[in-house]
């Protein structure tokens, strides 16, 4: 870029224009990385441009989900670690798309920040550019808004958009869900992006060293652990619509199993999750332990350890653990489907 764009009244009240154009310098090495066969424009221009490919659909459908990263960002500024939480972002919106059986195409995301920070900025895109590739989808626009008065100097928020496309004939909409179905578990990568206001309060996150190691962590610190980044499933996940005859998926997100889980089942179904199948992660653990929390408020709250379940027919389950661990997923299965005016019963 080369724009002769400069206003020192503007940058008196907190606003640094430059500041963004040399940002989007900085990100366009990462950006570049999300490119897809669809992408039709370069980032800078006022909209993000992508050509469809409907070969071999009857009725395309689109899909779309919107979210943000939520109070996760507090951890990153205490750490000052700014490179992971653009990962949650893309996840929260394509997890969410894979659940109508959609494959994502593009991602635009949108950072509010106190101060532009050019470098700062490119990590957070770096995280979302990362996030980008893990889903197949490419990054076609974005914005970055300096908003200084409104959000600290040190701080931002970060949220995103992304649409999928789906054949209206292969969209998972439980309908041919019945008793006797089997629920499979995708594990997740930690505490993912939810659940981090209570998650605060607990360990009292800005009072503590978060970066003293944890024995109950295998040695890593707190603030290293809560920021690992949430897993995206939908690679693994396509790669089963592919071969198995998917019934319903869940992705588990705020208020965990109990509001989640039963968003896949249709009424006069239920879900019967075996708790003891359920491979708790230590984080969990030792956020109930020192929070003093009860098994059911964890439960619907945090993921435990389960960032999706799939409903699939138990003649297909064997088929369904082995397509998802030929594509990097340890499934498991953690329950069945019954017939039951409650959705879920833990």
């Amino acid at each position: 870029m080369n724009y002769k764009s400069r206003s020192d009244s503007y940058a008196a009240a907190g606003v640094d224009i430059t500041a963004g154009y040399k940002a989007v310098e900085l990100m366009k090495k990462h950006i570049a990385k999300t490119v897809t066969e669809g992408v039709c424009s370069d980032v800078g221009g006022f909209g993000g441009l992508f050509e469809l490919d409907v070969t071999g659909m009857t009725r395309p459908v689109l899909v779309s989900g919107t979210d943000g990263v939520g109070t996760k960002l507090k951890i990153a500024f205490l750490m000052d670690k700014h490179d992971t939480v653009g990962i949650d972002c893309v996840a929260m919106c394509v997890n969410d798309i894979i659940c109508c059986g959609a494959k994502p195409l593009f991602f635009l995301d949108y950072i509010a920040c106190g101060k532009n920070i050019p470098e700062r900025i490119s990590d957070i895109v770096k995280g979302v550019c990362d996030g980008c590739v893990q889903a197949g989808a490419a990054l076609i626009g974005g914005e970055t808004a300096e908003m200084p008065g409104f959000y600290p100097v040190d701080e931002y928020d970060l949220a995103g958009y992304s649409t999928g496309i789906v054949d209206k004939s292969k969209i998972i909409d439980n309908s041919r869900m019945k008793a006797g179905d089997t629920v499979i578990a995708l594990p997740s990568s930690g505490v993912h992006s939810n659940g981090f206001s209570l998650v605060r309060k607990v360990f009292d996150v800005e009072n503590s060293d978060l970066k003293k190691p944890v024995a109950e962590l295998g040695g890593r610190s707190i603030g290293e652990t809560l920021l690992t980044p949430t897993k995206i499933y939908v690679k693994p996940v396509l790669a089963l619509l592919e071969k198995v005859t998917v019934k319903g998926i869940s992705h588990i997100t705020g208020g965990g199993f109990y509001e989640n889980i039963p968003r896949s089942i249709p009424d006069g179904l239920g879900a019967k999750i075996d708790k003891t199948a359920v491979r708790v992660l230590p984080i969990f653990d030792l956020i109930a332990k020192t929070g003093g929390i009860s098994e059911r408020d964890m439960f619907n709250t945090f993921n435990m350890g389960v960032g999706m379940s799939i409903v699939v027919s138990p003649e297909n389950a064997d088929k369904a653990l082995r397509v998802l661990s030929e594509n990097g997923e340890d499934a498991y299965i953690i329950g069945e489907i019954v017939s039951s005016d409650e959705k879920i019963m833990l």
